[in-house]
């Protein structure tokens, strides 16, 4: 037995320099409101993701439920969505009085599987929300053919790709709007927060409004709207993470290359599969525990937290099958999904994870091969 070793672990800056930096909010008392700092990250991020615009939120669920709200879809329409994701995803669709209408994933990269949307478009269909799951990027263009040839709107969650580029371009260029997550464990994080990215300039108005309880003014309030402002401590946390960026997804990348080379030689192991010409953000490590390695994905777990070391069955169970989901909307075979939220274990990863940890999680899934 070892020290504990847990799935991830937040990006700090270095403690002195977060100290300094928000030490000019005791004289101005500036905490919240869309402040300068709120200001300056907006702008730093929009260059940084290469995107249009962006609409800071208080975090990645807001950032997603007002995106759906900004769309003022009709009260009942479906909007056709992946089970394997965070919970986050489908509160933001049920919250907003839509209906869910569960697709089944691909399993070489767990994202929904483009093949099978069409089938489930009905006259109330408005929208695609797939999911860029573990930062793998969609198959975007057959979505958007999907979308255009139906007239619906495609809301990418990109909670995981931060960062991400296809093709070129910063993933939050593609549908009409996307969201990040900047949550704690994220590759880059503000504690909490979020974001929208929207290829409509007229979207910003109303996300500002939405996020602000509708308020333009002093005595005019123009819109019905939540609280969803990133506060200022915030949003220098996000400054000071973003200057150490570069020097954070370098050690990443070092220690999912030293996994890869030796979790390719572990019989029964197999990751996904990454887009052709989408970059890596190295935001999550899973594997997927075949039959062939001997032992259940549910037996790995086990064992390895018995040895203090916390990995996660994301995402076990699918969205569809929580309490407060299951069976309330329409069937739909989801064999795909429920195989990985069987069979993936994402293993412990982050940048202060050290070589000499990762070794001892290596040799633990190797020891319990069964021949």
């Amino acid at each position: 037995m070892g020290s504990k070793i847990f799935v991830t672990q937040s990006s700090m800056p270095p403690y002195e320099e977060y100290i300094q930096a928000i030490k000019p909010l005791w004289d101005s008392c500036w905490l919240t409101n869309m402040g300068q700092y709120h200001q300056e990250l907006e702008a730093q991020l929009k260059d940084y993701l290469e995107v249009p615009g962006l609409s800071l939120m208080v975090n990645g669920h807001m950032s997603l439920e007002l995106a759906l709200q900004a769309f003022g879809f009709p009260e009942d329409a479906e909007v056709i969505t992946t089970p394997y994701t965070f919970i986050s995803t489908t509160h933001a669709i049920v919250r907003n009085h839509l209906k869910p209408v569960f697709c089944d994933v691909k399993l070489e990269d767990g994202c929904i599987d483009e093949s099978k949307i069409e089938d489930l478009i009905t006259e109330k269909t408005v929208a695609i929300l797939p999911v860029h799951v573990y930062g793998n990027v969609c198959n975007v263009e057959e979505i958007q053919r999907i979308a255009d040839k139906y007239d619906l709107k495609v809301i990418y969650d990109a909670a995981h790709a931060f960062g991400v580029r296809y093709k070129g371009q910063g993933i939050g260029n593609y549908g009409d709007a996307a969201i990040f997550s900047f949550h704690a464990t994220k590759v880059f994080n503000t504690i909490e927060g979020g974001a929208v990215v929207c290829q409509y300039p007229q979207m910003y108005e109303k996300l500002y409004n939405l996020k602000n309880f509708g308020i333009r003014g002093e005595e005019l309030v123009k819109d019905v709207g939540a609280n969803a402002k990133m506060n200022e401590f915030a949003a220098i946390m996000g400054l000071c993470n973003l200057k150490h960026l570069k020097h954070a997804l370098l050690e990443r990348k070092k220690r999912y290359e030293y996994y890869m080379e030796q979790i390719q030689n572990i019989k029964g192991l197999r990751c996904f599969q990454k887009r052709e010409n989408a970059t890596n953000n190295y935001s999550y490590l899973p594997v997927l525990i075949e039959d062939d390695y001997g032992i259940t994905r549910d037996r790995l777990y086990d064992l390895l937290k018995e040895h203090d070391i916390f990995a996660r069955k994301y995402f076990y169970p699918l969205t569809s099958d929580q309490a407060c989901f299951k069976n309330k909307y329409r069937k739909v075979q989801l064999d795909n999904a429920r195989e990985l939220a069987n069979r993936v274990l994402v293993l412990p990863f982050y940048e202060k994870l050290s070589f000499e940890a990762i070794d001892r999680i290596i040799k633990l899934i190797q020891d319990n091969v069964q021949e």
